[in-house]
């Protein structure tokens, strides 16, 4: 199964990504299929997808994760609610 994810690359602490289309379970330095565009969260426009590409490969199949779905959506590519990313809290039981 194909997935839209986000792939780790530059220094230490001055991390950037690339989005690409690989397998779910592939390694995080592993092969992909295309490369999508680029997030860097350091800079103020710091997303850049191609959108025909990332419809094109929605189209075919490749779930995207998370994070990427949250990128997707506020580029405009698909249409939604943004997806929560960071766990739930954790709810005291009443005693």
């Amino acid at each position: 199964m194909l997935a839209i994810k986000l792939r780790k690359i530059g220094k230490k602490h001055q991390a950037s990504f690339r989005i690409v289309v690989a397998e779910k379970r592939s390694k995080l330095q592993g092969r992909y299929v295309e490369d999508l565009g680029w997030m860097n969260p350091r800079a103020e426009e710091g997303v850049e997808i191609n959108k025909e590409r990332a419809i094109y490969w929605i189209e075919q199949g490749a779930q995207p994760t998370d994070t990427v779905y949250n990128l997707l959506v506020s580029k405009g590519v698909v249409t939604g609610a943004k997806r929560p990313v960071h766990g739930k809290k954790k709810v005291e039981k009443a005693k």
